[in-house]
């Protein structure tokens, strides 16, 4: 997952670690970030100190905010993806290739609900380019398109499919993040009735 344990307090890094030192300070950004839900919160000073090391080491690596908060978002999204290929890769066959990459979208937005809402609801993505995020929307019109080609969906407009789907699940994760003491049903239950309706895929045995 794109989280990882709390990293102990450490000493100075060897001469030529730069590359891990850089790998712990994005790992500490992204656990503030899920805590804090908001980037505009974060400060490089908080992050030097959940890493253990100066403020001015943050600044070696990353020249402001942005460019970190980008940074652990991109990293974030990778692992992610990784995850879903790896859901995927052990489904049966389209259509269960589909519904396994929801679930894992599905449980990643409730397990880290702050990191989900930086990601798709905070200013920084008016403000600069997200658009490593479109890989994620590529691979689930590519994972909707082999739906129906195998005639498990019937066929239509994939890119439309698969927009339409993006939007009722963002839409119903975002609810549960921003009001999450109403009485929500299983958000896979009420995944699956999107996929059922919206794809047109059969519904699960």
């Amino acid at each position: 997952m794109p989280t990882t344990a709390l990293t102990a307090r450490r000493g100075r890094n060897p001469r030529g670690h730069g590359e891990r030192l850089r790998r712990e300070i994005i790992e500490a950004a992204l656990r503030l970030l899920d805590e804090l839900a908001d980037d505009q919160a974060l400060s490089l000073r908080a992050v030097a100190r959940e890493v253990g090391i100066a403020a001015t080491s943050v600044y070696l690596h990353f020249a402001d905010r942005d460019t970190l908060v980008l940074a652990a978002l991109e990293h974030c999204y990778a692992d992610l993806l990784r995850a879903v290929a790896d859901a995927e890769s052990d489904a049966a066959d389209p259509v269960a290739a589909l519904r396994a990459r929801t679930a894992v979208l599905g449980a990643w937005s409730r397990e880290h609900p702050g990191l989900y809402e930086v990601l798709h609801e905070s200013t920084l993505n008016r403000r600069t380019d997200i658009s490593f995020k479109e890989e994620m929307a590529k691979h689930t019109t590519a994972a909707i398109r082999r739906c129906m080609d195998a005639g498990l969906a019937p066929r239509g407009d994939a890119e439309t499919v698969s927009l339409d789907l993006r939007t009722a699940v963002h839409g119903a994760v975002s609810l549960r993040v921003n009001q999450p003491d109403l009485p929500w049903p299983p958000l896979e239950d009420q995944v699956d009735r999107f996929l059922v309706k919206l794809v047109g895929v059969p519904p699960k045995g």
